[in-house]
């Protein structure tokens, strides 16, 4: 399941290639959650799924959906459109696992502090530095701008504050209500910024193509999969694996859109690999 995650989640930027030219980004994001919606209202339906019980529950699920749905994708797809190269969001990203170890480590309470190891901590700086070799020679692809890496670092200030809120405060539920509520969510708090955009939408092939593979492939099995991983598995874990993310964009967008693939990134995407194995198969303290 980890590894299938990841195939799925590296599909983003090369959604946003494909689908940014013909929608603004929260209206596109819109469109999505709403279909998304849908399509699990329809599987709950026919599944009769369980609903999570209790008001604090259905709190918890809101928050993680507008820090996970509404923040994370909201923050990365404004930065893309407002001209930042993806290599350069990928970098900032990639630095969440990072920042999951050093709150799990230093600011949370006795009670759910989750001390790293040596070896995880190991893991997670080659990651970080293989990651940075795979991403180097994309770094100057787009204009930096203020607003744009305000935007960049929001986004994963948010899946960081995401991951770890959920892996403590929400209780393990059906994964396709406790989506469906997350969505809800995102959806009522993106839906104003939407309607201030004013770039009409071009139902163009690739932008249809775009929005189906975001829904189902992104939201119904890849948010799926990160909510089931995430209740598995200890925040560290979990987050490292984002890791193999860019790396795995990189093999996409050379074999789909014939982008360079050097030497260089291909040793640093062995070292992240490496770094991820140690990260996940260290003894847990």
């Amino acid at each position: 399941m980890p590894w299938l995650f990841v195939l799925i989640w590296s599909t983003g930027f090369i959604v946003a290639r494909f689908g940014m030219p013909y929608a603004p980004p929260l209206t596109f994001l819109v469109i999505r959650y709403a279909l998304s919606v849908l399509c699990f209202g329809v599987w709950i339906v026919v599944a009769r799924a369980a609903w999570p019980r209790g008001r604090a529950q259905w709190l918890h699920l809101a928050v993680t959906g507008l820090l996970i749905h509404a923040g994370y994708l909201g923050g990365v797809w404004a930065a893309v459109k407002a001209g930042i190269g993806a290599g350069t969001v990928a970098l900032l990203v990639g630095l969440q696992p990072v920042l999951t170890a050093l709150w799990l480590t230093l600011f949370a309470d006795t009670t759910h502090r989750h001390r790293v190891t040596p070896q995880q901590w190991l893991g997670l700086m080659l990651g970080l530095g293989g990651l940075t070799l795979v991403v180097w020679r994309k770094l100057g692809a787009g204009e930096v701008t203020a607003w744009n890496l305000a935007l960049a670092t929001f986004a994963l200030l948010c899946i960081t504050a995401g991951t770890l809120y959920q892996k403590r405060f929400v209780r393990p539920c059906d994964v396709r209500t406790a989506n469906t509520v997350q969505l809800l969510a995102a959806l009522a708090v993106s839906l104003p910024g939407a309607w201030l955009e004013r770039e009409a939408v071009v139902w163009h092939p690739a932008f249809v193509g775009a929005m189906a593979w975001s829904v189902l492939g992104l939201t119904l099995g890849g948010s799926s999969l990160l909510y089931m991983l995430i209740q598995r598995g200890a925040a560290t874990q979990v987050t490292s694996l984002l890791y193999l993310v860019p790396p795995c964009t990189a093999l996409m967008a050379w074999a789909i859109f014939g982008e360079s693939l050097t030497l260089l990134m291909l040793f640093g995407m062995l070292v992240t690999a490496l770094g991820v194995v140690l990260v996940v198969r260290a003894p847990q303290h």
